[in-house]
């Protein structure tokens, strides 16, 4: 699939979510959470399953099979286009995107509360990177050492759908216990009435502060609404949460891809470096964030201006995007072929003119040049051996100019059915000598933790910036906004952005473009640092005017109260004079 494809599956999660954020934030405010949770934690088991389903429906990975693609003048040749595009199994085979899409679609229904919400990604990418290295897709029936497949090879891929499957039945563990918990907690109703409301002015005489009963029927939703729009400081903290919320969901889909092809690393050690610096990034950020507020006690508008100090550094470290490795030598892509004569280059050269290769079989291969090849038949090799960790390949018509012409070349022996040869080429990638690895992921792992810095303390400041009875349908209202302006067209856009960076596509046999095999590292790099950069300045923009036109309760009043510099525990409340018929609250002593 192209990167646009696979990010319309990623945003699949968001629909799901933004079709019910409105009415499950609604009543859910004012009815059983725990059971809201639990059937959320249930459907989304389901879509675990769902996303599983593919695997079990579809035929073998195509490399289970023996397939040679190797140098040579015969039809019979399992490699050749027309033998290659009759196979049943590879026709249609990208119209399971929709089942995934459907899963990702259930994952978003009941994955609408937060639960872990930061610290469970980073864990899944590790587990399920650790995942695609150690088992194969067809583990239960093919032992792909004696395909000679590595977990290092391009064309591995891992077992994918065990981590979905573990998924639904931990949530089939947690449905039963949540959902025996009662509507609210002891001590509720106590820490309720202790709260002081830091709602912005315009609520001050709304029935949703005023009516203690707002908010629990149906006929009070517009009003609710109406009321939340109106608030300048929630609506601009929408827009700051749909900016970021583009970004880190962009990333969450396209980071392990972005480092795969700058680095030129396998998926799954890819997958497994987002998640080593996203648990301590992502989730250190959050509870940081979350920590200084209560530490403070942090007020809604310092909370704002602390928000602002954030996504200003964060601007700054959208610079590691600039890191970029040059594009790994490709023959025929991105250099010429070795004594190649004409200044065209292409895939198609001299040296396999005559082996009959097919443009369908993308297997690539590194030559003992340190150049990849589409396929060993590309590179002329006529030649195979299967080891424990590789296809080692020999007598390649692409090589032999330059092994003729070099005399340093130490050319590795292999055994092939008891006699020795040369390893010209291997079914590995390439090794980068690029090693500004660890530069990007420390650059990465700031942009993370100052990314999330701000995650619950703009939380905090959207719970108080509105009334109590509205906090629920507030973050149902503010999730709907970053869905519908951010998660949901993210993957898209950047999908898009890392396709048109893309420089040698896959031919499928129904002339249709399949997904990227090659791209520009360069462009990459400068498409996804622009929208990245401009998307931070949006947040910062955003902040600030949730911070500029702010108005506590307090400011609005302009006037102290003279008891509020009272000793709040000598204090007596409404309900406690109430309770003491006795007290007369016109004398004076009383008073105080």
């Amino acid at each position: 699939m192209k990167s646009t494809e696979s990010g319309l599956i990623a945003g699949g999660y968001d629909v799901g979510a933004f079709l019910l954020l409105a009415p499950i934030s609604y009543f859910g405010g004012t009815r059983s959470k725990p059971l809201f949770i639990s059937a959320g934690i249930l459907v989304m088991g389901v879509g675990a399953l769902v996303f599983s389903l593919p695997y079990f429906t579809s035929g073998r990975y195509e490399f289970s099979e023996e397939i040679d693609s190797i140098c040579s003048n015969s039809l019979a040749n399992n490699s050749t286009s027309p033998a290659f595009c009759s196979k049943d199994v590879n026709q249609n085979l990208s119209n399971y995107k929709w089942i995934f899409f459907l899963g990702q679609f259930l994952h978003g229904v009941g994955g609408i509360f937060y639960s872990m919400a930061i610290v469970g990604p980073a864990v899944g990418y590790v587990f399920g990177g650790q995942m695609l290295k150690w088992l194969y897709v067809d583990w239960i029936a093919v032992d792909p050492q004696e395909l000679g497949l590595s977990n290092t090879s391009p064309v591995w891929v891992g077992a994918w759908y065990i981590v979905f499957i573990i998924g639904f039945i931990l949530s089939l563990i947690i449905f039963f216990p949540i959902s025996l918990f009662p509507k609210e907690l002891p001590e509720t109703k106590k820490i309720r009435t202790q709260k002081v409301s830091e709602a912005h002015s315009i609520h001050a005489n709304t029935d949703a502060v005023v009516n203690k009963n707002f908010g629990h029927s149906i006929k009070d939703l517009p009003k609710s609404l109406m009321i939340l729009l109106r608030n300048p400081t929630f609506m601009f903290l929408n827009l700051t949460g749909a900016s970021e919320g583009m970004v880190l969901s962009a990333l969450a889909s396209f980071l392990p891809k972005i480092i795969e092809q700058q680095f030129s690393l396998a998926t799954s050690t890819a997958a497994l470096m987002v998640g080593i610096v996203s648990i301590p990034g992502a989730g250190g950020g959050t509870f940081l964030g979350g920590y200084i507020v209560n530490r403070y006690d942090l007020k809604c508008a310092a909370i704002i201006k602390f928000c602002i100090i954030c996504s200003m550094i964060s601007i700054c470290l959208s610079s590691a995007f600039l890191i970029s490795c040059p594009n790994v030598n490709f023959a025929g892509l991105t250099n010429a072929y070795p004594n190649q004569k004409s200044d065209i280059l292409s895939i198609e050269s001299e040296c396999n003119s005559n082996c009959l290769c097919s443009p369908y079989h993308y297997d690539p291969v590194c030559g003992l040049n340190n150049q990849m090849y589409y396929s060993a038949c590309y590179a002329g090799c006529r030649q195979v051996s299967i080891s424990a960790d590789s296809k080692h390949y020999s007598d390649c018509l692409c090589l032999q100019p330059l092994i003729n012409n070099s005399q340093h070349l130490n050319l590795m022996s292999s055994q092939s059915n008891g006699h020795s040869f040369k390893i010209e080429a291997k079914r590995n990638k390439c090794e980068s000598e690029c090693n500004l690895l660890p530069y990007f992921l420390f650059m990465i792992f700031l942009c993370e933790f100052f990314a999330f810095l701000i995650a619950m303390p703009s939380l905090t400041a959207t719970l108080r910036c509105v009334a109590d009875s509205q906090k629920s349908f507030a973050l149902g209202i503010q999730w709907i906004g970053v869905r519908i302006l951010g998660t949901i067209p993210a993957p898209l856009i950047f999908g898009s952005l890392i396709d048109l960076s893309c420089i040698l596509w896959q031919k499928t046999c129904d002339k249709s473009s399949g997904a990227c095999l090659v791209y520009d590292n360069q462009l990459m790099a400068t498409n996804i640092l622009g929208i990245v950069f401009f998307l931070k300045v949006l947040s910062f923009i955003f902040l600030f005017f949730s911070w500029f036109l702010y108005k506590s309760p307090q400011t609005e009043a302009n006037t102290d109260h003279p008891l509020d510099h009272i000793n709040p525990d000598l204090r007596l409340s409404a309900q406690q004079i109430t309770c003491c018929p006795k007290l007369n609250i016109n004398d004076n002593s009383t008073k105080l």
